[in-house]
């Protein structure tokens, strides 16, 4: 797989040569280790073991829904009465993180709004905070630790 600009962990690879699987620590079972899927699980253990996200709080493919259209969110990590605070969207090393993708997370944003927006392909990582009051975003420096949001 790709060499990403994220901590290592202790991966765990299952499956098979002609069908790979990792182990997804959220989901608590092993999964197609695609490109993103490899993003998703080196970005979740980041969050969790360097910045500080309690795992009960994260969740992996959370499904929306706008009438009869079923969506998807990457990622989600919820406040402690449950109410979605953040969504992160990854793409695979080689996706380009361009403006499409922020559209992606933007309309996932229409339906939960959070206060943080994250997207990553595991070598570019960008954190935008939500300013409702002001109908308006900043880019942050660096992804937030838990205890700062």
């Amino acid at each position: 797989m790709y060499r990403l600009n994220l901590p290592q962990f202790g991966i765990k690879i299952g499956g098979d040569a002609s069908r790979p699987t990792i182990f997804d620590v959220l989901r608590r079972k092993h999964v197609a280790l695609t490109p993103e899927e490899w993003v998703r699980q080196h970005f979740i253990h980041f969050l969790i073991n360097h910045k500080g996200y309690p795992a009960a709080y994260l969740a992996n493919e959370v499904e929306l829904r706008i009438g009869t259209k079923k969506m998807r969110c990457d990622s989600v990590l919820y406040n402690n009465v449950l109410q979605p605070r953040m969504i992160i969207e990854y793409k695979a090393p080689t996706v380009a993180l361009q403006q499409k993708v922020f559209d992606q997370i933007s309309t996932y944003n229409m339906l939960l709004h959070v206060d943080y927006l994250i997207v990553s392909n595991g070598l570019q990582h960008y954190c935008c905070k939500m300013d409702y009051d002001r109908r308006s975003y900043s880019f942050m420096p660096d992804i937030p630790d838990y205890g700062s949001l």
